[in-house]
């Protein structure tokens, strides 16, 4: 019997289980790869211009019900300034590079069952929302070459999102270190200046109505 639930929600326990697996995945890439990226000091940066986001985070507590009940505002809002990533061109990309944007990041990898679930709504929500006002940047970190990740988008028809990647989980390492990422999928929302205010890990039904509404109303902030 298949475990997968087309458009719906992962079982508790494989929650539980892409949690361990990210965590130890995490915990190998950080022993293994110390320095092959420049995320490990990704949230060392202060708040410096997220001052006026403090209302923002709690308007994600407001608006993050029923579908999105995990995801929390922050009560820190702050700039990740160092995060690194790669696009589809093998360019390397920070935050910063999508400013004057709302921006829901996630982080994925093939072999995280929850995360393969919930990459079509990621995808409906893109096409649903997406403009020179938000994008969901999702960004995959398979280590190794690209094969999987591209071949899983082609077959689960994902096409509406642009294509980021980070082999070398720098960003996953950097997010788990300052607490924000304890396995995968992780997600936060950042405001239009790339303050941090709102996070939560596990999966979440992102194309639905709750989502769409929360979406519109930060791209409105």
């Amino acid at each position: 019997m298949s475990n997968k639930r087309p458009l719906g929600l992962p079982s508790a326990r494989l929650i539980v289980i892409a949690a361990i697996a990210g965590v130890l995945a995490g915990a190998v890439a950080v022993y293994v790869k110390p320095t092959l990226s420049g995320n490990a000091t990704a949230l060392a940066e202060a708040d410096k211009g997220c001052e006026g986001a403090v209302q923002q985070a709690k308007t994600i507590n407001e608006l993050a019900t029923g579908d999105l009940a995990a995801l929390k505002g922050v009560d820190t809002p702050r700039l990740l300034p160092s995060l690194t990533f790669k696009n589809a061109e093998g360019k390397d990309l920070k935050l910063a590079d999508f400013e004057g944007r709302a921006v829901l990041l996630n982080l994925w990898a093939t072999w995280c069952v929850p995360c393969r679930e919930e990459m079509p709504a990621l995808n409906n929500l893109q096409k649903a929302k997406g403009s020179d006002q938000f994008e969901v940047v999702a960004v995959n970190i398979d280590t190794g070459s690209d094969e999987k990740p591209k071949a899983f988008l082609d077959e689960t028809g994902v096409h509406a999102l642009g294509y980021y990647r980070d082999s070398s989980m720098g960003v996953f390492n950097a997010l788990k270190k300052e607490g924000l990422a304890f396995g995968l999928p992780v997600t936060l929302v950042l405001n239009k200046k790339g303050c941090l205010i709102g996070a939560m890990n596990g999966p979440a039904h992102w194309d639905s109505q709750t989502a769409q509404d929360l979406i519109t109303r930060v791209t409105a902030l």
